[in-house]
């Protein structure tokens, strides 16, 4: 894993929809599941989503805090 994507998620905001402009890190868990149904977008963006997913489902958001400026 490249640990750039940790610093990324911390630091990238939603580019469109309900959550305009939320840092990816404080999605909630409910939108990130909802894409986690319907399908992650491509590219970038929805591998950070499926990170970001992963991360919290697995109760490691403690990993960001310090990254977090």
């Amino acid at each position: 894993m490249d640990p750039t994507i940790l610093i990324q998620l911390v630091n990238v905001k939603m580019p469109f929809g309900k959550y305009k402009n939320v840092l990816l890190c404080d999605l909630p868990v409910s939108y990130l599941e909802w894409f986690q149904q319907k399908g992650f977008p491509p590219g970038k963006l929805g591998m950070q989503l499926a990170t970001i997913y992963e991360i919290k489902i697995n109760g490691l958001t403690h990993l960001l805090r310090p990254l977090k400026k």
